[in-house]
Formats: C-alpha cells, structure tokens, sequence
C-alpha cells in the first residue's frame, strides 16, 4: 500500500455504510445515510484529505483520471440517482406529494434503503481500490515531443475513424469497432482542445467537424450518456485554459442537457425504433416535443436514470430463491474473451448475461427487452456484500493499474490517461456485466499494448 494512504482515513469511507447499517431499524433514514454517504466520500477524496491529490500536475489539467471523472461518473451515475425512485416510492411525484393519501408501502423503502447501503459499500470499496494503487508520478521511460502533440492527436482521430470502420464490417472483430471509435472520439477532442489556444485554424476546424459528426451519432443513438459525454469530456479538456468560460457555459449546458435529455431520448425511441420513422427525422421530431415542453419527464428520472428497481428485483431472488453464482459470472466472463472468429459458435454473451436476469424474473423471457445488470449488482449476484467488496474494489484497482501503466508507456498524462486509458477504456466509465466488461478491458488492453509498438516502431515515442 502506498506510504502517502493512512489505513485510518481509508477505513472512514466506510462509516457511511456502518452508520447506515445501525440504522437499518428505520428504513427511511438508513437510506439517506447511505446516499448523503456517497456525497461525503466524493468530499474527502477529491479534496485530498483520504490521500493527497497527485502533484505533478495542477488538478484541472488530470481531470481524466480515474480519482477525478471515472468516480464522478461511474460511482455518480450508480449512487446518487436512486434519490427520484425513493421520492416515488414514498408518493411523491415531479417533487410534490399527491394530493390524496398514498400509504407508504415499508416493505418497499426497506428494500430500497438495502439497495442504497450496497451502493454505498460498493462505492466505497471502489475508491479504496483507486486510492491503494494510486501513484503519480510513475517512471518515466518514454517520452514524446511536445510540439506535435496536436497534429500527433489529429491523426490518432482521423485513423482511428476508418479503423473502426473496418472492425464493424469483419465478423468476430465488431467488438474492437467500439474501442476504436471511442479512440476517435477522445483523440479528435483533445486536439481541438490543443488547437484553439494554439490558433491553428487547420486543426481547428477539422476537429470541429469531428466533434459535430460524433455529437450528431450521439443524438442519434438513443441513449443519454452519449449527448452528455461528449460535451462533458470537450469541457474537462478545456478547462485547463479556459477555466471561466468552461464554468460559465458548459455548467448551464449539462443542467440543461439533464432536465431535457429524458424528454429527448423518450421521444426519439419511440420514433426511431418503431420501425417508421428514420433517425434523422426522429431526432428532429424529438427536438420539437422538448422545445414544447410536451413530455414528463418523472418516469425517466425514476425507472431509467436510476438501476434501483432492477437491483431491488434481484435482491428478492438472491438468495432465497436462488443461490449466489459464486465464481459462475467470471468463468462466464473468460468465454466472452475469446473472439467470435476464432470461435464461430461461441455461445452468445447477451445471452448468457439475460439468464440470471429471466431467473430472478426482471424480465419476461418472452420480451424483446434488455436488461443487463450493473457491474454492482453481479458483484452481489456472486457473493452478497463481500463479492460487492471484492469485486468494486477490484474494478477500482485495476482501472488505476490501467491508468498508471498507460501513462508509463506513453510518456504521461495526454497521451497515457487523457488519451489512451480514456479512448480504449471508456467502459470503465458505464459499469456493465462482468461478462462485458471484462471482455472490453482485457483487448482494449491488448491494443493499448500495440498501439505503444506502433508508436516506438514510427518513433512517437522515444525512450528516455
């Protein structure tokens, strides 16, 4: 364990958790001990007081790791949401209590304050992981010129583009399509985030367009984490030089993206994926209704922005109904490792993932739903609260090994963290099943490993 890391400070993070557990005798107020928890552990780590902010760098310019924006959006997204599914459960309804009497079901709130006191373990364990391995600077044994960094970004971006082109249309290698676009993505980002200061008008505006066609593909997915990333990730590599303007304009944008964004994707599902209108015309559909205000958007923030609801299904299940999988999900998980083209008949990883999820009955196996559960809630598939413990602090573990180990074999931070462990590794970000998300880590690790041999053999990266 690093020196810098008192074992006293690191067991704190834990109190939430032991102080919701002592109150589990009152539902209601063991829950909001357990969210308000969450809060508390992004105070003392991103302050520093659990273990120092590394040094090397001003804190706006190391945003994109891992202590910083993975626990902000995976431990963010999982923890702190749930607070709409408890107002529901307790009867109220666009923050306003119903204007007749609605008893509150206490069975449920228990169920849901159970819940909660799991994200909170799991989000403590998982900064600890962060924390224990957390050691800037590392080595240094390669290093990059400095002064073609942004064109080296530009054409990291505009390769990677038709790479993951190229993986989309080979059957079996589909998978390495997304980690190549993700590449695209951060690499076309950040140069435009290097071009502007620079005033390079070249530069600048072929990484405008990047990002307007990846903003576009994000509008046009479906999905809400898209549209919120890519403005998120713009402004987190802009903020080192334009710290005001940041604050000003992307700060308003993201409120506004989380108030309309649940409108938004609503609407444009039922355009677009009913079969009748194409994604273009859905989105701009979509566009009008939140512009008219013609949506609620109480049942997103309740049934979609949070996993709760699925999490308390599971929860019922496991294990009264049926036994912890103990180390089943991870010999699962080694399976969907091994590429379709080297196994043609290889079971298939969606549904090999959906038979825990029909067993516990989330869904009908009838439906044509997905509903893959969260990386927390097969941590408790495996082993109740210790497979939470073991497998959070894991996953918190390795992202900060895959951090450090980028920035040892890329020269730093850019290209190390902000480009490499934040374009292969993005699903770190989401938190899904173990059986995609190992799968994922494991061969954006592998290329990770030949893009360093790419870069060595064209001399981007030299040895100290």
């Amino acid at each position: 364990m690093n020196k810098d890391l008192k074992i006293e400070r690191l067991i704190v993070l834990f109190l939430p958790w032991i102080f919701s557990l002592a109150c589990i005798s009152d539902a209601l107020l063991s829950y909001f001990i357990a969210w308000a928890g969450s809060f508390l552990i992004f105070f003392l780590t991103l302050t520093g007081w659990v273990k120092p902010i590394p040094n090397d760098r001003e804190v706006a310019a190391q945003l994109m790791r891992p202590i910083f924006i993975l626990q902000i959006i995976f431990a963010g997204y999982m923890c702190c949401t749930s607070i709409f599914y408890m107002l529901n459960t307790l009867g109220y309804v666009n923050f306003v209590s119903t204007p007749y009497f609605v008893p509150v079901a206490t069975d449920k709130v228990a169920l849901v304050a159970q819940c909660q006191r799991y994200y909170c373990l799991g989000h403590a364990a998982f900064v600890s992981g962060i924390l224990c391995f957390m050691k800037y600077p590392g080595k240094k044994k390669y290093y990059t010129d400095t002064r073609t960094v942004a064109n080296l970004l530009l054409k990291v971006a505009l390769i990677s583009l038709p790479l993951a082109t190229l993986f989309t249309n080979i059957p079996g290698l589909s998978q390495f399509s997304n980690q190549f676009n993700s590449l695209s993505f951060i690499a076309g980002t950040l140069a435009l985030a290097f071009a502007i200061p620079l005033k390079k008008a070249a530069n600048t505006a072929i990484c405008l367009v990047l990002f307007a066609l990846n903003f576009y593909q994000a509008l046009t997915s479906g999905f809400k984490e898209p549209i919120i990333i890519s403005i998120m990730v713009l402004g987190i590599f802009l903020y080192p030089n334009y710290k005001k303007l940041v604050l000003v304009v992307f700060g308003p944008v993201l409120f506004f993206c989380f108030l309309v964004l649940p409108a938004y994707v609503n609407s444009f599902r039922e355009a677009a994926w009913s079969g009748d209108t194409d994604s273009e015309e859905a989105a701009q559909q979509s566009i009008d209704v939140v512009l008219d205000g013609q949506t609620d958007n109480w049942d997103f923030l309740v049934y979609r922005l949070s996993e709760i609801d699925m999490f308390i299904t599971f929860v019922q299940s496991t294990p009264s109904k049926i036994d912890y999988y103990g180390f089943d999900l991870l010999k699962q998980s080694l399976i969907a490792i091994i590429p379709r083209v080297f196994w043609p008949s290889k079971p298939s990883t969606e549904a090999l993932v959906m038979v825990r999820v029909y067993d516990a009955g989330v869904i009908n196996p009838h439906s044509n739903v997905s509903a893959k559960p969260a990386y927390i809630v097969d941590g408790y598939l495996s082993g109740g609260v210790l497979g939470i413990f073991v497998s959070l602090f894991t996953y918190g573990a390795v992202a900060q090994l895959i951090s450090t180990k980028a920035e040892y074999l890329f020269g730093g931070y850019i290209l190390g963290t902000a480009l490499i462990f934040s374009g292969l590794f993005q699903i770190f970000w989401r938190g899904l099943s173990f059986e995609f998300i190992i799968n994922v880590v494991f061969w954006s690790y592998i290329s990770m490993l030949l893009i360093h041999k790419v870069f060595l053999r064209y001399k981007i990266l030299k040895k100290v």
